[in-house]
């Protein structure tokens, strides 16, 4: 469902405010603390941040594909671990229940994740299997009215805050490939999980990862997602639209945020006697990033409504994705050319935003995985 223009302008411009006076002043905190703070947490629930892609009859907002990247533009303007923190639960988190799951499984989780009672995990990638995720060698093996999971995932955004993993096992011990590979919603705590310590990160801070180590892990027959067996990829493979058009959207708000700090930066540092602004070089950087993020900016907002439409856009959602991804970075890197010296120092957000954004090119899938969508979607038009 999509809201009417004056109700998601409200939204929106709530959220914005909700950013500029409450997210941005915490950033430096959440960074040292690598925390985010209780009473925040508090509010994103207060607002309905966790249950924005939640279908209203459990309790969320039931948004659109086109109004929920206007929200994810708004929350891209702050540190990323901000919208991380409600992302598994509007995203991979859901989406797959959402999609395919029973109707008991809805009514069982998807109210209490809207609320953000309950935080989700996605848990496919694993030690040995990243991006080629039809190779992953967790197990789950069928004991009359149970299932036994053994096996270790890697990297798991939220684990060390979920109360409910999505985690995809191999049914079908005769293949290789993603054929055999079903999903299961394991509760946290269950007997038979165990999480790393948080990763240690180049960037994010605040935004936690872990191991999630499965051994001898029982979860009743009723936790298959769906009630069917080896339809677990396809199932990850439907959700990942939605999510490369969401973590787009908050690219563009980090690029523009960090637009926004290199502009006030350069018209106010001054060498050979005027601001950096009227240099003709810096104009360029900036003139560059600016290109470069309303470009990104419009390809969102025409492949959301042509979801919103129904139509397939897994190759312009990759497109998006690659784009956007890769661009935030270049925006990152002139912000810290525009800042000079500056640039490098931590009392700058840029040289924490430099950080943060490098992973966008690496999950929801990798931008050499996105290439790899999009020309093998382009041979299979040219085909038909």
């Amino acid at each position: 469902m999509s809201l009417d223009p004056e109700t998601l302008e409200q939204f929106r411009s709530t959220i914005a405010r909700f950013v500029r006076e409450r997210l941005i002043p915490l950033e430096d905190r959440v960074a040292e603390e690598d925390d985010i703070p209780a009473e925040i947490v508090e509010e994103f629930r207060q607002l309905g941040l966790f249950g924005m892609s939640i279908p209203e009859e459990y309790g969320g907002l039931g948004l659109g594909m086109s109004d929920e990247v206007a929200i994810a533009f708004e929350l891209g303007f702050t540190s990323p671990a901000f919208r991380s923190l409600i992302g598994t639960n509007n995203g991979i988190g859901s989406q797959g229940i959402i999609m395919d799951g029973t109707p008991e499984q809805k009514q069982t989780y998807l109210p209490r994740l809207a609320t953000g009672e309950l935080i989700s995990s996605f848990a496919l990638t694993e030690p040995e299997a990243g991006s080629d995720a039809g190779s992953l060698r967790t197990s789950a093996r069928r004991e009359g009215e149970f299932y036994i999971l053994n096996g270790t995932k890697r990297f798991i955004t939220n684990g060390p805050r979920a109360g409910l993993f999505t985690v995809f096992a191999r049914t079908d011990p005769s293949t290789s490939d993603a054929s055999g590979v079903s999903a299961f919603l394991v509760e946290a705590p269950s007997p038979g999980i165990s999480l790393g310590p948080k990763d240690r990160k180049m960037g994010q801070a605040g935004s936690h990862t872990c191991d999630v180590i499965l051994q001898d892990c029982r979860v009743p027959a009723s936790a298959l997602l769906g009630g069917v067996e080896n339809a677990g990829f396809k199932t990850a493979m439907k959700v990942l639209d939605r999510g490369r058009l969401h973590i787009s959207a908050v690219c563009v708000g980090a690029a523009e945020r960090l637009i926004r700090d290199s502009l006030a930066y350069a018209m106010e540092r001054k060498q050979f006697g005027r601001p950096i602004a009227e240099q003709q070089l810096v104009q360029a950087m900036l003139a560059d990033s600016r290109a470069e993020a309303y470009a990104a900016r419009c390809m969102i907002e025409n492949t959301a409504r042509m979801k919103d439409e129904g139509r397939n856009v897994s190759e312009e959602a990759a497109c998006t994705k690659m784009f956007a991804s890769e661009m935030v970075g270049r925006v990152a890197d002139r912000a810290v050319q525009i800042h000079g010296g500056a640039g490098y120092m931590r009392e700058y957000a840029v040289e924490r935003f430099y950080r943060d954004v490098r992973l966008f090119r690496i999950y929801e899938g990798t931008t050499q995985i996105q290439q790899l969508v999009i020309a093998r979607s382009m041979i299979r038009n040219a085909r038909r």
